[in-house]
């Protein structure tokens, strides 16, 4: 498998395996069956595997500690993340402590390579703020720039951690304000699909602007993680799940009806097109992804190894969604 340089991470493979879809949040599947993806996963070329606990109550980092016993193989690297939303400031570092503690015992590891605030950042008075959900997943721009962003730089220095990041789909202009300031996180995972969307994940009115917030990570030396390939099923065949009408991922997969009609007539499946052209993206450095069983893997490497998509697929794609 190719492989590409997160920023100041270093190298990692072109795919990173995803806990979203060993986690049980993309359609049915079993512990047996995402543990050996795991190991399929790494076998392929693989070697940086991105979890967080809220992917099943942690049970994509337990897939890991079963998979593994605490012996990652050699140039296996793994992420995990804490979503922080509106901690009190007082509560900050006990909460992270403890969250990566919980994640280092469920994956029987000693140590978490790369560690990410998983809360959307928002400037202190947007009004993002006011969403129903804001007190669990919107941390204020001033208390993650006094408050987590040190703790990230001190867990770095008594080896905690080997490095941090940022969950790039935020309210935009504070992930922009953030690649451009000092300290900058190592990485930022960056919304990587054609039509720039975070789905459900979106809690601010306005345009995403990721293609920015990748343009400026990398003229900051920040490696891009690219996520949400796929958007949650929308960009697939078909959804694997069933959603109301109105849900955001429902929205998303009617819009891509020309997508999937040109994916038909180049005669390629729809979710391997939207990891090639994750892959194709300027600037995203791994595609993170969300498969849950070893025939979704086998897709998804088979698609990296094709290659990048050309430059007039990729104007072609891009106008299926007009």
């Amino acid at each position: 498998m190719e492989q590409r340089n997160l920023g100041p991470f270093g190298p990692v493979s072109a795919l990173t395996l995803g806990g979203g879809g060993i986690g049980h949040l993309w359609g049915k599947t079993t512990r047996e069956e995402c543990v050996a993806t795991v190991k399929a996963a790494v076998d392929g070329g693989i070697t940086l595997l991105d979890m967080a606990p809220r992917y099943g109550d942690g049970e994509a980092e337990s897939v890991i500690g079963e998979a593994f016993g605490g012996n990652l193989p050699a140039g296996v690297r793994v992420t995990t993340k804490c979503l922080l939303g509106g901690t009190p400031p007082a509560e900050i570092e006990a909460r992270l402590r403890s969250s990566i503690a919980t994640s280092l015992k469920l994956m029987k590891l000693e140590k978490v390579d790369l560690f990410f605030l998983h809360s959307n950042v928002a400037p202190d008075d947007h009004p993002m703020r006011g969403h129903p959900d804001a007190a669990l997943r919107v941390t204020p721009y001033s208390v993650f720039c006094e408050h987590v962003r040190p703790l990230f730089e001190a867990f770095v220095a008594e080896g905690l951690i080997g490095a941090w990041g940022l969950t790039g789909i935020g309210q935009p202009d504070a992930i922009i304000k953030l690649l451009g300031e000092s300290p900058a996180p190592a990485a930022v995972q960056a919304i990587s699909n054609p039509i720039d969307s975070p789905g459900a994940l979106k809690f601010y009115d306005g345009p995403t602007k990721q293609r920015e917030v990748i343009a400026t990570a990398k003229a900051n030396g920040v490696g891009v993680l690219g996520i949400k390939a796929v958007q949650a099923g929308a960009l697939s065949a078909e959804l694997d799940r069933p959603l109301p009408d109105d849900h955001p991922e429902m929205l998303d997969y009617k819009r891509a009806a020309g997508w999937r009609k040109l994916a038909l007539e180049i005669g390629e499946d729809p979710a391997d097109l939207a990891h090639r052209y994750a892959l194709t993206m300027d600037g995203v450095d791994t595609v993170v992804l969300g498969v849950k069983n070893r025939r979704e893997l086998d897709m998804a490497l088979a698609a990296e190894a094709r290659g990048p998509l050309d430059p007039d697929l990729v104007r072609r794609i891009d106008a299926s969604f007009d």
